[in-house]
């Protein structure tokens, strides 16, 4: 658990960057929907190509400390300065100011989760392992998901405003991920796969977009994260002018959606282990996406029937994370059997930046949305009924296609555990002729080689 506690800071600044800072900033700040959604979104995918290099940089890191460990290292204080410096702005600020900053954030957010994720992905090496880790992991993101929505219900009951609240959700980033990744550099063991002799060139990189299971990943990846984000970029201002609530209320209801990952998380996982990863991941998305279907039947205002909704729909997106970052690793075991190379790096280098990309799309496309139907935020702005039915329209219609689409991504996928079993065999192999020929060879044909590995006479 002290490995996968990295995780607090990481899921605390997912939603607090998707959910809270672009409505802080245009909120409070006084920059327009239009602006934060384009900055955003330009941010996003500045950092894409980043994060292939940072991947790539990653698994042909050599260094005593480690392979990942390095990175966690050095990604954690520039995230923090990142947040800090977002931390200091003031009204008035400007739409570089922003962009700047956001984009050193994102650069120390992806140093952490990458290495993070490859660096378990070589701790828990087999199938049914990976899912149970990333489920360990998903439900401790919960941990600072939950901390970013209780700060602001807690400071609004003290009588501070909503921008304080934001504020003291970007201190409790910077103080988590300081604790939690020091933890982790200090205290986990690291396993750095053998790569084997070879040349390899940017065209062996460039053919991974050939490969079908990494289409399906990242293809998948792109419409599971698009869809609830596009629903967490509408959700406060559905949930206050549509559905009836006040500001409190209806962070308690997200709450409620993001504390169901702790029985979301570990449901995935035991469900992915005993029906296959991607048809676990098909039957989420669908009961997802049929939960969304049901919210704009129930009364409005009305917190306990919304609450037990909230937490089923839930749920099902802890279980998405689950699914696709073990899927990840099994796939990047297949790439290295192929290839004699690691990929775990620039596997979850890959889904990261599908998650960065469909985030800022995201935000974008809603916001313009929003400005588009005539929806308007603000003190003591009103909208019309026009206005508030494109938002409902919006907020239900956009998550349920992503995320069903995002679900027929694996019809037809065929890494299953028994075959991600054959590979490890066939990868542990390898690994054993590259340290230890004799032995590989014994498993191989039964034969006793000697300790020299002579042949016997």
């Amino acid at each position: 658990m002290v490995f996968a506690s990295a995780s607090i800071p990481i899921g605390a600044l997912v939603l607090a960057a998707t959910v809270h800072l672009p409505r802080y900033f245009a909120s409070e700040l006084g920059l327009s929907l239009a602006v934060v959604g384009t900055v955003f979104a330009l941010v996003r995918f500045v950092d894409i190509p980043i994060d292939t290099a940072m991947g790539l940089a990653m698994d042909r890191t050599r260094t005593r400390f480690g392979r990942y460990r390095v990175w966690m290292a050095a990604g954690a204080p520039v995230l923090m300065l990142g947040f800090y410096m977002l931390l200091s702005s003031n009204p008035g600020v400007g739409a570089l100011y922003l962009g700047v900053w956001l984009l050193i954030m994102y650069l120390g957010y992806s140093g952490v989760f990458l290495s993070h994720l490859a660096w378990a992905g070589r701790l828990a090496s087999t199938y049914k392992e990976r899912s149970r880790v990333f489920g360990a992991f998903t439900a401790l993101g919960v941990v600072g998901s939950m901390a970013v929505l209780l700060i602001p219900i807690f400071m609004s009951q003290q009588g501070y405003s909503d921008a304080e609240g934001v504020r003291a959700m970007i201190w409790f980033i910077i103080g988590s991920a300081a604790v939690t990744c020091l933890l982790v550099v200090l205290t986990s063991p690291e396993r750095i796969a053998q790569d084997h002799p070879g040349h390899f060139t940017l065209k062996d990189y460039a053919q991974l977009l050939t490969r079908g299971n990494v289409v399906r990943l990242l293809a998948a990846d792109l419409l599971v994260t698009l869809g609830p984000g596009w629903m967490a970029a509408l959700y406060l201002f559905y949930f206050k002018d549509s559905r009836g609530f006040d500001t409190a209320a209806a962070n308690l209801l997200l709450l409620i959606y993001v504390a169901a990952g702790f029985v979301g998380a570990p449901f995935a996982a035991w469900l992915a282990n005993r029906l296959s990863k991607h048809v676990a991941f098909l039957l989420a998305t669908t009961a997802y996406s049929v939960g969304l279907m049901a919210l704009p039947f129930l009364p409005k205002g009305n917190f306990a029937v919304f609450a037990p909704l909230m937490f089923a729909v839930g749920a099902m997106a802890a279980g998405f994370t689950v699914m696709i970052r073990a899927i990840c690793a099994d796939i990047a075991d297949e790439l290295r059997l192929d290839s004699g190379r690691e990929w775990m790096g620039l596997m979850y280098a890959g889904i990261t930046a599908t998650s960065k990309l469909a985030s800022a799309a995201a935000i974008f496309l809603t916001f313009n949305v929003l400005a588009l139907v005539g929806y308007k935020v603000g003190i003591n702005v009103s909208n019309t009924p026009e206005a508030i039915l494109g938002l409902e329209l919006a907020y239900i219609i956009g998550p349920i296609v992503f995320v069903m689409a995002a679900g027929a991504c694996f019809i037809g996928y065929k890494l299953s555990a028994e075959r991600h079993a054959e590979i490890r065999r066939q990868l542990e192999l390898r690994d054993a002729s590259v340290t230890d020929p004799a032995a590989a060879a014994e498993a191989l044909t039964g034969v006793d080689l000697g300790p020299a590995g002579s042949r016997p006479s």
